[in-house]
């Protein structure tokens, strides 16, 4: 096989794959199945947006998907590991290397600046603090807020802080990037912004996003959106249906 060809036959590898994940939560007495047997593929430089009402099991999915929760059922794959057949150890540190988080909660250290919050995935790895710090600040720049790199959380609006929380979440080169509605405290320009570079470093560098959202003024940059009801894929497709 040629060179060209062992290319795209890697390429096509699902970077995230699951088969028949389930999981369960339990409520007293009462078992609550919140996902049923999902099958899925992501590919690597693939935006892709998951939908879906509150309570449809988002969260609950993307957690699986990145090693924070385990499924009652079925198996997680990450760029061809099985990743819940690591120790507790290795998935943790599995997950600081391939996997960047963006949370609804921007989960900011209060006693650091912004630019040290941005920098902790690479100071977690081991990198010389300085050189950390810089490079967290390139991509503060890269988000219009360099001038705010020395402010402490409380100092920043929520807008400023959800940019520090993106930063963090790009500054290790992760190969998958876990966004939990990462527009919902920004202004359209912001938003479009945060999107821009997100859909930048996905196909640049061959990293699967994955973004839960409702923001419908950024739906046309999808590579693909998936719909989630009652625990189940009720679409998979470039545009949104119809009847959402």
């Amino acid at each position: 096989m040629s060179a060209a060809a062992d290319t795209a036959t890697a390429t096509a590898i699902a970077a995230i794959s699951t088969r028949g994940v389930a999981r369960d939560f339990t409520a007293g007495q009462q078992t609550i199945r919140v996902l049923h047997g999902i099958d899925l593929d992501v590919r690597a430089g693939e935006l892709t947006y998951l939908v879906g009402e509150s309570g449809s099991g988002k969260t609950t999915l993307i957690s699986i998907m990145c090693g924070i929760l385990w499924p009652t059922e079925g198996e997680v794959r990450l760029f061809g590991t099985d990743i819940y057949r690591l120790s507790d150890s290795d998935l943790v540190d599995f997950r600081l290397r391939n996997v960047g988080f963006i949370f609804q909660q921007y989960n900011l250290i209060p006693a650091i600046d912004a630019a040290s919050n941005a920098a902790v995935p690479l100071i977690a790895q081991g990198m010389d603090r300085l050189e950390a710090r810089e490079r967290a600040i390139e991509l503060l720049a890269a988000l219009n807020i360099a001038d705010q790199a020395d402010k402490l959380p409380n100092q920043l609006s929520g807008g400023q802080q959800q940019r520090v929380a993106i930063a963090r979440a790009l500054v290790h080169q992760p190969r998958l990037i876990v966004c939990d509605e990462p527009t919902a405290a920004l202004d359209a320009r912001s938003g479009r912004r945060v999107m821009d570079l997100l859909r930048e470093v996905a196909l640049a560098d061959d990293r699967s996003v994955i973004i839960v959202t409702h923001d419908n003024r950024i739906f046309d940059l999808a590579d693909r959106i998936l719909v989630l009801e009652d625990g189940r894929i009720t679409h998979d497709g470039r545009d949104m249906p119809k009847d959402h």
